[in-house]
């Protein structure tokens, strides 16, 4: 199949690479063209993946029209604060019969809309459309590393074919039809990330950590299942595997980004220094104000965004978390 991809930071490259790998041709798109010539003259993404080669199979391209005209199917791997303003661009150039797929995990800022619903509302309800989401970090997807996903469509017949595009035999693809309860988990397991980054750079040991694993996949089911998502969906790929993944491994730009604050360091230059975007950064404000919109009590997610939105101390938001009020374990 002829695919185009959206997007050449880590995670963007990765799925080129495994799109290759499926002997696809792609077309990788970025939105800067002196990045976009260096990757395509050095065969390699020297600055999010280095050391891992591009297969010919892999063409670059800078023009977005040329690389979303024809293509069999579209993936959008781009930072989700971007997301909807790709869409806006692509929307007179995609043909209405292509799957638009996206990787992209978070939540819009300002209007904190999933991101299934810019699509419907920029090409249409009934465009095909599917999300690939779950553990994994991009360098290891690159190197070809036993790797499980999943696929979320509007029905299973289109998470099917996706997911027939992407599977190998280190690539393993496992299909849903729920893409509200993905989302949320893809979005929210960053916030929580930062969380256990946090408890880790004050020193806390693998009890809390633990602890925050596990109430925090709580927040992710309250908040998913109020929108729409299946509970069964959270204990999934999407869901407690992706959260188990970014707690725990310091690939992982969202710990990273725990690990710095927990560690006293100035969130600003933290985030400079980890030189991505860190998703969860701004997830953390986006994913508390949709939980207060709809009534629903997210203490963990909430104290993130107090300490890097409104300078509350890592110590302090720790000691208001442990002094909650007692409640039955499973009461939601």
């Amino acid at each position: 199949m002829n695919i185009s991809l959206l997007g050449t930071g880590s995670w963007g490259t990765a799925l080129a690479i495994q799109l290759a790998r499926r002997e696809h041709q792609v077309t990788l798109w970025g939105h800067r063209t002196d990045a976009v010539t260096a990757i395509d003259e050095q065969r390699e993404n020297v600055r999010y993946l280095p050391g891992v080669k591009l297969s010919n199979n892999i063409r670059l391209e800078s023009s977005l029209t040329t690389t979303v005209k024809g293509c069999d199917a579209l993936l959008i791997a781009t930072p989700s604060h971007a997301f909807r303003e790709i869409l806006q661009q692509i929307k007179t150039d995609i043909d209405s019969s292509t799957t638009l797929i996206w990787a992209s995990k978070g939540v819009e800022p300002t209007s904190h809309k999933l991101l299934h619903q810019a699509v419907e509302e920029e090409l249409g309800k009934d465009h095909p459309k599917a999300i690939i989401s779950g553990p994994t970090f991009a360098r290891e997807v690159a190197e070809g590393l036993p790797t499980a996903v999943t696929i979320a469509a509007d029905s299973i017949d289109i998470a099917h074919s996706v997911a027939e595009i992407f599977h190998s035999k280190n690539f393993r693809c496992y299909t849903s039809t729920d893409i509200i309860g993905v989302e949320i988990g893809g979005a929210t397991k960053n916030v929580l990330a930062i969380a256990a980054g946090i408890a880790d750079g004050l020193g806390f040991g693998a009890n809390t950590r633990a602890a925050l694993i596990t109430r925090g996949l709580h927040e992710l089911i309250r908040l998913g299942v109020a929108l729409g998502g299946k509970q069964e969906t959270f204990m999934g790929m999407g869901g407690l595997g992706d959260l188990i993944l970014t707690c725990t491994d310091n690939q992982s730009r969202n710990r990273r980004l725990g690990l710095a604050i927990g560690g006293g360091e100035n969130i600003e230059r933290a985030i400079s220094s980890i030189n991505q975007v860190v998703e969860g950064a701004q997830a953390a404000r986006d994913i508390v104000e949709l939980a207060k919109a709809n009534s629903i009590e997210i203490p963990i997610s909430e104290q993130v965004s107090l300490v890097i939105h409104n300078n509350k101390e890592p110590q302090r938001a720790v000691q208001d978390l442990l002094q909650r009020g007692i409640k039955h374990e499973m009461e939601f």
